[in-house]
């Protein structure tokens, strides 16, 4: 086997296993993706655990449909949670904030709020939504 034949197999290869590892990124990114959003719809919550109880029980349509009240209350307690340990999350984080601006210079106290814009923005109004008297750029 001559060099060239050498290196242009090598060369092959390389770009295979480059191609091969891309492919798996971007099906992985989709797919994780796609999880992410999913299970982040809590309306969909009451519907996905009805649909996994009634699959794996072999639930009769009449099972579902008493069963059916109970889900939609949990589902509802569930996301009520969710959305009090938000809430919860984002007042300490405020509180955090604002007492770290106490120790911070000026250009310091510009840039931790430029932090929290790019927070909110990211994550395009999910979660509590700040009013002005509580957001950091409030204090001193």
């Amino acid at each position: 086997m001559n060099r060239a034949l050498q290196w242009k197999l090598i060369a092959g290869f390389l770009l295979v296993f480059i191609a091969g590892g891309m492919t798996g990124a971007f099906f992985g990114a989709a797919y994780a993706r796609h999880l992410f959003f999913e299970f982040h719809q809590p309306g969909l919550m009451g519907t996905r655990m009805r649909d996994r109880l009634r699959t794996e029980l072999n639930l009769t349509p009449e099972q579902v449909s008493k069963i059916s009240p109970i889900i939609d209350k949990t589902a509802a307690q569930l996301a009520e949670i969710r959305r009090d340990t938000g809430r919860r999350v984002h007042e300490i984080m405020i509180n955090a904030h604002r007492e770290m601006a106490a120790n911070l210079t000026d250009d310091q106290r510009l840039k931790l709020q430029e932090i929290e814009l790019r927070h909110r923005r990211w994550h395009h109004g999910h979660g509590p939504q700040e009013s002005p008297a509580t957001e950091p750029s409030a204090s001193p």
